[in-house]
């Protein structure tokens, strides 16, 4: 299964059936993308759910529609179990960004984190999940595909918030206000969560 997110209304690629009462329901192979987008860009469904016969084939599909970002960022951990989240745009996220021309996917999240974050003891841990997004630049749809990594640090250093970059609080928080920060967050942040708790 895929989940993309375009305005926060999800697009599922599957080839299982399963029930999401809210959602429409259509068979890949008879539907054209810019009709999907159109209908979640106005807010006229929830959410779309695309049955397809073979999944990998109708992902390689649906992801020539677009012009693709590669993007990585880190879920950080300290060593009181608290969660690095950074404030952006009325949103509380994560850190990450663009992977550069030449630059590993590991590396790049790792920079990202350090870059947004003015932190510079961390630990990369584990893979924990890509996720994906559309959006519109350019007058070009495109598909933003992040890989998140778990991290760890043991820093006691003064966060700084990348400004330049819309960021204006970089910030520790333990489990409870981490709950409260992601009823204003993303989907696809809520899907990084979820992916470390069941690791």
């Amino acid at each position: 299964m895929y989940k993309v997110f375009i305005n926060e209304r999800p697009i599922i690629l599957t080839d299982s059936l399963f029930v999401e009462s809210d959602f429409d329901l259509l068979n890949y192979k008879n539907t054209f993308i810019s009709e999907i987008i159109h209908k979640l860009t106005e807010g006229s469904t929830k959410g779309i759910i695309l049955l397809c016969a073979d999944l990998q084939e109708a992902w390689r599909d649906f992801k020539s529609h677009f012009k693709v970002i590669s993007a990585s960022g880190g879920l950080v951990i300290n060593k009181q179990l608290e969660f690095l989240f950074i404030f952006r745009g009325g949103k509380w996220d994560l850190p990450k960004g663009r992977i550069e021309k030449g630059e590993q996917i590991k590396e790049a999240a790792l920079r990202e984190v350090k870059e947004e974050c003015g932190i510079s003891k961390l630990n990369l841990g584990d893979f924990l999940i890509t996720t994906y997004h559309i959006f519109f630049q350019n007058n070009q749809n495109r598909l933003k595909e992040t890989h998140w990594f778990q991290m760890g640090t043991t820093t006691k250093e003064v966060l700084i918030p990348q400004l330049e970059e819309g960021i204006t609080i970089a910030i520790f928080k333990n489990k409870e206000d981490s709950v409260r920060a992601l009823d204003n967050s993303y989907g696809n942040i809520h899907l990084v969560f979820k992916a470390y708790y069941q690791k």
